[in-house]
């Protein structure tokens, strides 16, 4: 047989489009080609096959060899099609008979030794195969993501050699372990911040409807200890979650699988630039805020980031997604995080602090405070001061605030109420549907429209309030929104 066809998978954003590798044998002098809008890597796969292939104890076809890697309009990187273009050979020059073939798609990186190294994408690869009804084959070292998978049928070899022995019968391979049962995973925990009741409500608040932060007070009075406690008083992620947040660690190269239960915390430093908070890059990667997804962004010193990436964050805080335009593709990755900010109030830190002078002129303070536009301000429904705390509480060596698991309860219950309501969060209603849910009485609607009058609300900021209102309303149990709700909303945007 001189022409043979193997399954495979490319990798689009989190998409695992199918290509079919195609190779066939022809006379003439000996030459290796491979087309189908092949990158530089695997165009240099040429060289890793043949020694793998002479390695393996197999002969190299002295022929010439053509493999096609289809749809030819599809963009193919990366070494991940090393493994079935070595396949495609021997079965195509007659040296392995494997009739199964057609259910059984490959992926994985030849060493110069016949070794297969891991691959990104085998999370978004194995979910395409399983809805294929196809086995996925991959390299031993990257069946850790893939057997997590619960419906995915997965195939885990180290190398060439051994793989062709069980294709043709004569030595199966073992079937790779599956993920231990996971433990439920550790959080810091919201005891051990002191005082700032203020605070610690705000972020009751902002778990509840997935609502975004600020924290603005002087250095060192726990915006940071705050913000690290967000995660652990969020419910467990859904199934969809885990299996997101599992394919984009995997896609970013992590090796050691977490636990998929732990909601992501991303504290990217200031000095990033906007490819690696937003994604992008001349070889498109996801970014800061797509590996946060269904978890928390913590952006510490807010101000301290450059504007390019501060303006970038407007579009994935409305959509939840971000989409990367190249002049060849355009990948699409999900970005639903929960943005928590911490600031200071002024270059030196201490402006309105009560026990420290502050240095800076009016014209630093607002050259400082300008780093921040209206629109990013309007996207964060709650701006909380941060005041430095006694130093009595802060010696007392007793964890006496509210434990995680406590807040974590009224979170679920509330967020449950707003799921049986309107099937999403509250952060998540449309204008269209956010009037059906927000009804005000004729007091409440007076005391809205003075206060938007007063604090020159946009529209966007007063939609975002009436979410800020109904989640305190659910963290009550309360059917509908009254001026008390209300009126704790206002005082989150009085900053």
């Amino acid at each position: 047989m001189e022409l043979s066809v193997l399954h495979s998978r490319a990798i689009s954003g989190l998409s695992a489009p199918p290509v079919r590798v195609e190779t066939h044998l022809s006379n003439g002098l000996p030459a290796f080609n491979i087309v189908g809008m092949p990158a530089t890597a695997v165009r240099e796969s040429k060289d890793r096959v043949r020694s793998a292939i002479l390695n393996s104890w197999f002969e190299f076809p002295d022929r010439r060899i053509t493999v096609n890697l289809a749809p030819a309009d599809l963009p193919k990187e990366g070494g991940r099609f090393d493994l079935p273009i070595a396949l495609s050979i021997l079965v195509a020059s007659g040296q392995l008979q494997a009739p199964q073939l057609a259910e059984l798609e490959f992926l994985g990186e030849l060493a110069l030794d016949g070794s297969l190294q891991q691959v990104p994408g085998v999370v978004c690869a194995a979910l395409a195969a399983a809805a294929c009804g196809r086995t996925l084959v991959i390299p031993r070292d990257s069946a850790a993501h893939a057997c997590r998978i619960p419906e995915a049928t997965v195939l885990a070899a180290p190398d060439l050699l051994t793989l062709c022995a069980h294709l043709n019968g004569s030595q199966a391979l073992p079937e790779p372990p599956r993920a231990p049962p996971r433990a439920t995973p550790s959080y810091p925990d919201l005891s051990e911040v002191v005082g700032q009741h203020a605070a610690r409500r705000a972020l009751e608040i902002a778990a509840a409807g997935a609502h975004n932060l600020l924290l603005v007070g002087p250095p060192g009075t726990g915006k940071t200890l705050l913000a690290s406690r967000l995660p652990g008083i969020l419910p467990p992620p859904s199934r969809e979650e885990s299996l997101v947040a599992l394919a984009l660690r995997d896609f970013d190269g992590c090796t050691a699988p977490e636990d998929t239960l732990q909601r992501p915390f991303r504290a990217p430093h200031h000095s990033a630039s906007p490819a690696a908070l937003i994604g992008g890059g001349s070889h498109p990667r996801p970014g800061e805020i797509s590996l946060a997804h269904g978890g928390v962004l913590f952006l510490d010193e807010l101000p301290e980031f450059s504007r390019m990436c501060l303006e970038a964050l407007r579009e994935p805080l409305e959509s939840g997604e971000v989409t990367i335009s190249r002049a060849r593709h355009k990948l699409r990755y999900p970005a639903g995080f929960q943005l928590v900010a911490a600031m200071n109030p002024c270059p030196c830190g201490y402006l309105g602090d009560s026990q420290r002078h502050c240095r800076c002129t009016p014209e630093q303070i607002q050259r400082y405070q300008g780093r921040l536009s209206g629109p990013l301000l309007d996207r964060i429904d709650l701006h909380v001061s941060v005041p430095r705390v006694a130093p009595g509480l802060l010696l007392q060596n007793t964890c006496t605030g509210e434990p995680s698991s406590a807040v974590r309860s009224r979170v679920a219950q509330s967020r449950q109420r707003q799921l049986e309501r309107q099937s999403c969060l509250n952060s998540q209603l449309s204008p269209k549907r956010l009037f059906d849910y927000c009804v005000l009485d004729a007091d409440t609607r007076l005391l809205l429209e003075k206060s938007a009058e007063e604090l020159h609300l946009s529209g966007r900021a007063l939609h975002r309030i009436l979410r800020v209102t109904r989640t305190i309303a659910d963290l009550e149990g309360a059917p509908t929104i009254n001026s008390a709700h209300l009126a704790e909303a206002l005082a989150y945007r009085g900053h």
